[in-house]
């Protein structure tokens, strides 16, 4: 049986006050909704308008912009202005780094031992 990987960490690195772990579990609680995930997940790949995020996925382009809204007041996204029209792309590596981990966490074999 392959050994599972140690990821130790001091309690220092992962302490949260109060306010941001609230903002944190928000952050979660916003990528809890599949449609959400999937538009940041779009993001990953570079910026993007509003109408290229909703035709890729079929949504619609309202829904989408109210999606968005809801993101990047979490930080989650953000905008990118190029003349008259916003692109949307990843905030920052932080978040790309977690959403595409975690993507590739759920893409794994479950019976693939793990490497150390």
């Amino acid at each position: 049986m392959a050994s599972r990987t140690s990821l130790a960490f001091r309690p220092t690195d992962v302490a949260l006050s109060d306010d941001k772990a609230t903002e944190l579990a928000e952050m979660f609680r916003l990528l809890g909704d599949p449609s959400r995930l999937r538009i940041v997940i779009e993001t990953l790949a570079g910026p993007h308008a509003v109408g290229d995020i909703a035709g890729t996925l079929g949504l619609s382009p309202s829904l989408v912009s109210h999606h968005l809204r809801l993101l990047r007041a979490a930080r989650l996204v953000s905008t990118e202005r190029r003349g008259k029209h916003i692109f949307y792309r990843i905030h920052d590596a932080h978040v790309a780094r977690v959403v595409a981990d975690m993507v590739a966490h759920v893409n794994e074999d479950m019976h693939e031992p793990s490497v150390d």
